[in-house]
Protein backbone atom coordinates (compact mmCIF):
# COMPACT_ATOMS: atom_id res chain seq x y z
CA UNK A 1 0.00 0.00 0.00
CA UNK A 2 2.98 2.28 0.73
CA UNK A 3 4.99 1.75 -2.18
CA UNK A 4 1.83 2.59 -4.35
CA UNK A 5 1.51 5.70 -2.32
CA UNK A 6 5.03 6.51 -3.25
CA UNK A 7 4.49 5.70 -6.90
CA UNK A 8 0.97 7.79 -7.43
CA UNK A 9 2.38 10.90 -5.08
CA UNK A 10 5.76 11.09 -5.55
CA UNK A 11 7.75 13.12 -3.00
CA UNK A 12 4.78 14.36 -1.05
CA UNK A 13 3.65 11.07 -0.99
CA UNK A 14 3.76 10.85 3.55
CA UNK A 15 1.42 13.51 3.26
CA UNK A 16 -1.06 11.36 2.08
CA UNK A 17 -0.76 8.32 4.69
CA UNK A 18 -3.86 9.87 6.91
CA UNK A 19 -5.93 9.55 3.65
CA UNK A 20 -4.33 5.93 3.29
CA UNK A 21 -4.64 4.61 6.58
CA UNK A 22 -8.57 5.96 6.28
CA UNK A 23 -8.65 4.09 3.32
CA UNK A 24 -7.37 0.89 4.62
CA UNK A 25 -9.52 0.99 7.52
CA UNK A 26 -12.74 1.62 5.80
CA UNK A 27 -11.94 -1.06 3.11
CA UNK A 28 -13.66 -4.61 3.43
CA UNK A 29 -11.44 -7.41 4.68
CA UNK A 30 -12.41 -10.96 3.49
CA UNK A 31 -10.46 -12.40 6.56
CA UNK A 32 -12.96 -10.61 8.95
CA UNK A 33 -15.78 -9.96 6.36
CA UNK A 34 -16.03 -6.60 7.39
CA UNK A 35 -14.09 -3.35 7.49
CA UNK A 36 -11.50 -2.95 10.32
CA UNK A 37 -13.08 0.51 11.42
CA UNK A 38 -16.53 -1.39 11.80
CA UNK A 39 -15.11 -4.48 13.39
CA UNK A 40 -13.13 -2.00 15.87
CA UNK A 41 -16.75 0.24 16.64
CA UNK A 42 -19.46 -2.23 15.75
CA UNK A 43 -20.59 0.37 13.67
CA UNK A 44 -19.85 1.72 9.54
CA UNK A 45 -17.58 4.67 9.33
CA UNK A 46 -19.64 8.03 8.06
CA UNK A 47 -17.28 9.22 5.18
CA UNK A 48 -17.44 12.90 4.54
CA UNK A 49 -20.20 11.93 2.17
CA UNK A 50 -22.41 10.99 4.52
CA UNK A 51 -21.13 13.49 7.68
CA UNK A 52 -25.21 14.57 7.83
CA UNK A 53 -26.46 11.80 8.52
CA UNK A 54 -25.98 11.83 12.54
CA UNK A 55 -25.45 8.13 14.35
CA UNK A 56 -27.58 7.66 17.36
CA UNK A 57 -26.07 7.39 20.93
CA UNK A 58 -26.62 4.50 22.92
CA UNK A 59 -25.56 3.66 26.60
CA UNK A 60 -23.40 0.27 27.10
CA UNK A 61 -26.87 -1.84 27.59
CA UNK A 62 -27.66 -5.71 27.53
CA UNK A 63 -28.78 -5.55 23.90
CA UNK A 64 -25.63 -3.44 23.52
CA UNK A 65 -23.39 -6.05 24.70
CA UNK A 66 -24.85 -8.77 23.52
CA UNK A 67 -24.95 -7.36 19.72
CA UNK A 68 -20.97 -7.13 20.75
CA UNK A 69 -20.39 -10.36 21.74
CA UNK A 70 -22.69 -11.54 18.56
CA UNK A 71 -20.15 -9.26 16.49
CA UNK A 72 -17.25 -10.88 17.93
CA UNK A 73 -17.95 -14.41 17.36
CA UNK A 74 -18.88 -13.75 13.76
CA UNK A 75 -15.12 -12.13 13.13
CA UNK A 76 -13.68 -14.86 14.94
CA UNK A 77 -15.54 -17.17 12.92
CA UNK A 78 -15.06 -15.23 9.37
CA UNK A 79 -11.03 -15.59 10.91
CA UNK A 80 -11.16 -19.58 11.83
CA UNK A 81 -12.99 -19.67 7.71
CA UNK A 82 -9.57 -17.73 6.30
CA UNK A 83 -6.83 -19.82 8.45
CA UNK A 84 -8.43 -22.58 7.15
CA UNK A 85 -8.58 -21.72 3.36
CA UNK A 86 -4.81 -20.20 3.37
CA UNK A 87 -4.09 -23.84 5.21
CA UNK A 88 -5.82 -25.48 2.58
CA UNK A 89 -3.65 -23.83 -0.30
CA UNK A 90 -0.79 -24.40 1.87
CA UNK A 91 -1.17 -28.35 1.85
CA UNK A 92 -1.58 -28.57 -1.32
CA UNK A 93 2.35 -27.49 -1.99
CA UNK A 94 3.47 -29.55 1.18
CA UNK A 95 4.52 -32.97 1.32
CA UNK A 96 5.47 -34.91 4.86
CA UNK A 97 9.27 -35.77 4.76
CA UNK A 98 10.93 -38.34 6.85
CA UNK A 99 13.95 -39.97 7.35
CA UNK A 100 15.04 -43.30 9.01
CA UNK A 101 18.05 -43.64 10.91
CA UNK A 102 21.03 -44.78 9.02
CA UNK A 103 19.87 -42.34 5.94
CA UNK A 104 22.63 -39.69 4.74
CA UNK A 105 21.25 -36.31 4.80
CA UNK A 106 22.67 -32.75 3.60
CA UNK A 107 22.39 -29.56 6.06
CA UNK A 108 21.44 -26.51 4.46
CA UNK A 109 23.73 -23.54 6.12
CA UNK A 110 23.24 -19.58 5.77
CA UNK A 111 25.98 -17.62 4.09
CA UNK A 112 26.54 -14.03 4.90
CA UNK A 113 25.51 -11.74 2.55
CA UNK A 114 28.01 -9.54 0.76
CA UNK A 115 31.74 -11.32 0.99
CA UNK A 116 32.46 -13.57 -1.50
CA UNK A 117 33.95 -16.86 -1.27
CA UNK A 118 33.95 -20.54 -3.25
CA UNK A 119 34.57 -18.42 -6.30
CA UNK A 120 30.28 -18.20 -6.67
CA UNK A 121 28.18 -15.34 -5.58
CA UNK A 122 24.29 -15.27 -5.05
CA UNK A 123 22.30 -18.18 -6.03
CA UNK A 124 25.62 -20.09 -7.08
CA UNK A 125 26.67 -20.52 -3.70
CA UNK A 126 26.95 -23.75 -1.54
CA UNK A 127 23.84 -23.97 0.63
CA UNK A 128 24.06 -27.48 1.91
CA UNK A 129 27.26 -29.12 3.22
CA UNK A 130 27.65 -33.06 4.55
CA UNK A 131 25.99 -35.69 3.58
CA UNK A 132 26.14 -36.57 7.79
CA UNK A 133 24.46 -39.91 9.20
CA UNK A 134 21.21 -40.03 10.77
CA UNK A 135 21.93 -41.33 14.56
CA UNK A 136 18.35 -41.06 16.11
CA UNK A 137 15.07 -39.45 15.84
CA UNK A 138 14.40 -36.75 17.83
CA UNK A 139 10.49 -36.42 17.90
CA UNK A 140 8.12 -36.09 14.77
CA UNK A 141 9.70 -33.29 12.97
CA UNK A 142 13.47 -33.14 13.88
CA UNK A 143 16.94 -35.75 14.10
CA UNK A 144 20.19 -35.81 15.50
CA UNK A 145 23.12 -36.08 12.89
CA UNK A 146 26.82 -37.73 13.05
CA UNK A 147 28.80 -34.62 12.89
CA UNK A 148 32.02 -34.93 12.27
CA UNK A 149 35.11 -32.97 14.75
CA UNK A 150 34.70 -29.75 12.69
CA UNK A 151 31.62 -28.96 13.77
CA UNK A 152 31.62 -30.16 17.07
CA UNK A 153 30.45 -27.00 18.50
CA UNK A 154 27.13 -27.14 16.58
CA UNK A 155 24.04 -28.74 18.31
CA UNK A 156 23.68 -32.27 16.38
CA UNK A 157 19.74 -31.97 16.11
CA UNK A 158 18.02 -30.33 13.42
CA UNK A 159 14.45 -29.25 12.60
CA UNK A 160 13.17 -31.28 9.34
CA UNK A 161 13.24 -28.05 7.34
CA UNK A 162 17.59 -27.94 7.43
CA UNK A 163 17.74 -31.76 5.85
CA UNK A 164 17.78 -33.18 1.98
CA UNK A 165 18.12 -36.51 1.54
CA UNK A 166 21.19 -37.19 0.08
CA UNK A 167 21.16 -40.17 -2.76
CA UNK A 168 25.07 -39.64 -3.62
CA UNK A 169 27.50 -41.51 -3.21
CA UNK A 170 28.62 -40.85 0.59
CA UNK A 171 32.34 -40.32 -0.35
CA UNK A 172 31.70 -37.54 -2.14
CA UNK A 173 30.64 -34.65 0.08
CA UNK A 174 31.27 -30.82 0.12
CA UNK A 175 34.80 -29.95 2.77
CA UNK A 176 34.24 -28.61 5.85
CA UNK A 177 38.18 -28.21 6.94
CA UNK A 178 37.64 -24.56 4.38
CA UNK A 179 34.40 -23.47 5.54
CA UNK A 180 33.66 -21.37 8.97
CA UNK A 181 30.50 -22.22 10.34
CA UNK A 182 28.97 -20.30 13.56
CA UNK A 183 26.68 -22.02 15.82
CA UNK A 184 23.54 -21.02 14.25
CA UNK A 185 24.97 -22.64 10.64
CA UNK A 186 25.97 -19.15 8.76
CA UNK A 187 29.24 -18.99 7.38
CA UNK A 188 31.59 -16.39 5.89
CA UNK A 189 32.44 -15.79 2.56
CA UNK A 190 35.87 -14.44 1.92
CA UNK A 191 37.45 -14.03 -1.47
CA UNK A 192 40.25 -16.95 -2.57
CA UNK A 193 42.43 -14.84 -4.38
CA UNK A 194 42.46 -11.38 -6.30
CA UNK A 195 43.04 -12.24 -10.11
CA UNK A 196 43.69 -8.71 -11.15
CA UNK A 197 43.43 -5.12 -10.60
CA UNK A 198 42.71 -1.76 -12.06
CA UNK A 199 44.78 1.09 -11.38
CA UNK A 200 43.44 4.73 -12.05
CA UNK A 201 46.24 7.50 -12.85
CA UNK A 202 45.33 11.20 -11.38
CA UNK A 203 47.30 13.97 -11.80
CA UNK A 204 50.29 13.25 -9.05
CA UNK A 205 49.40 9.96 -7.79
CA UNK A 206 47.59 6.92 -8.92
CA UNK A 207 44.86 4.55 -7.37
CA UNK A 208 44.27 0.84 -7.58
Amino acid sequence: MLRVCIFDFGGSWDDYLPLAEFSYNNSYHSSIGMPPYEMLYGRKCRTPVCWGEVGQHEVAHKKVVKATNERIDQIRAHLKAAQDRQKSYADKRRRPIEFQVGDFVLLKVSPWKGVIRFRKRGKLSPRFIGPFKIIARVGEVAYRLELPEELSGIHNTFHVSYLRKCLADESAYVPLEDIEIDDKLNYVERPVAILDRKVKQLRDKSLS
